[in-house]
């Protein structure tokens, strides 16, 4: 019995012990699986590539919660997002490898910190992506897979409906997995990420789900609303754009070095400008002393303007009809959402 219990700490030890996990985001697995939707996908070799391309590495440096990282739990990667995002389109459509393809690419356009500083010199992450797309070394790997740019741009729905895009403002496959993963870290989703997506069906482009599961997804998409306006955001982000635009001001990055940066990066660049060392470290370190207000106060010089760019409040269909038809309390609470703040004064105390 001891040898047999040496021979298999040996293995363990060994190969066994060196191979990668299902959860790996390189591609070493040929099948990854998503740890919240716990969905298996099988690897194409053009999704490895994509995977194992600059432009998706550097997600995985990005986080998808943006600036709100440091005042919350939310640190998962936009890359973890984006994998989830791929999950879901092999759950609904698994044959739809264009559409697969633009699940994986469709957020390459970030910034650091996500949304955070999204609008500042001009900066806009989907005008970034459509770049990406058609330049190497993206572009060279999905000529490799005889893949057009031009396809995956429509598959992102720049052109037509797609399962990835909200313009007719329904809930899409992106925003689902992003109030999911959200709920999630925040631990108020009550349901198995698991059970509520066997709730779920893609209609057309939007997702739809019975009358039970939309109340969960609209208890979601109206708690994401309130941490997008709350302290724990609106501070933070703030202060990021501030410095971001002294660092700009400065000359030591350009809007085009600025964007490509990973979140250590832009850290790294805040505490190498002496301009924004100090504001970058009271935020890392002495968060609890920034103070906002949505009431316009104070009237203090050394108080500053902060504006929400939109709030999300994406609607899934329920039962395949629109939210305003089928279950018009739930529109409601929704609608509500417009009576959110979206202007507010940051100060340090």
């Amino acid at each position: 019995m001891s040898s047999q219990n040496d021979q298999v700490s040996r293995e363990v030890r060994g190969v066994a012990a060196a191979g990668p996990v299902p959860t790996n985001v390189v591609g070493l697995h040929e099948v990854f699986t998503d740890p919240l939707w716990r969905i298996s996908v099988r690897l194409s070799p053009a999704e490895v590539d994509l995977l194992r391309s600059v432009p998706l590495r550097r997600l995985h440096f990005v986080a998808h919660g943006g600036a709100s990282t440091i005042s919350t739990l939310q640190s998962y990667s936009r890359l973890e997002h984006t994998l989830g995002v791929l999950a879901l389109v092999t759950h609904f459509r698994p044959d739809d490898h264009l559409l697969r393809i633009a699940a994986l690419v469709h957020d390459v356009g970030h910034l650091p910190l996500s949304h955070t500083f999204e609008g500042v010199a001009g900066l806009n992450h989907h005008t970034i992506g459509l770049h990406l797309l058609h330049t190497d070394p993206v572009r060279a790997v999905l000529a490799r897979h005889g893949i057009s740019a031009d396809a995956v741009v429509g598959a992102l729905g720049k052109q037509s409906a797609s399962p990835l895009s909200n313009h007719s403002g329904l809930l899409n496959l992106d925003h689902l997995d992003s109030y999911v993963r959200s709920g999630r870290a925040a631990g108020r989703l009550d349901t198995d990420p698991v059970v509520l997506l066997d709730r779920l069906a893609l209609t057309d482009t939007a997702v739809s789900a019975d009358r039970e599961t939309a109340g969960t997804l609209v208890d979601l998409i109206c708690a994401e609303a309130r941490l997008h306006t709350s302290w724990d955001n609106v501070g933070p982000v703030s202060v990021v754009r501030r410095l971001s635009c002294r660092l700009l001001d400065s000359g030591v990055a350009d809007p085009d070095r600025l964007a490509r940066m990973t979140d250590p990066q832009l850290w790294s660049a805040f505490d190498s400008l002496e301009a924004t060392r100090a504001e970058s470290t009271m935020l890392r370190y002495e968060l609890h002393r920034l103070k906002v207000a949505s009431d316009g106060s104070p009237d203090a010089s050394s108080a500053w303007d902060y504006s929400l760019r939109k709030i999300y409040s994406s609607a899934p269909l329920v039962d395949g009809e629109r939210i305003e038809i089928s279950a018009p309390e739930l529109a409601a609470e929704l609608d509500h959402l417009k009576l959110l703040p979206t202007k507010f004064r940051v100060w340090w105390s």
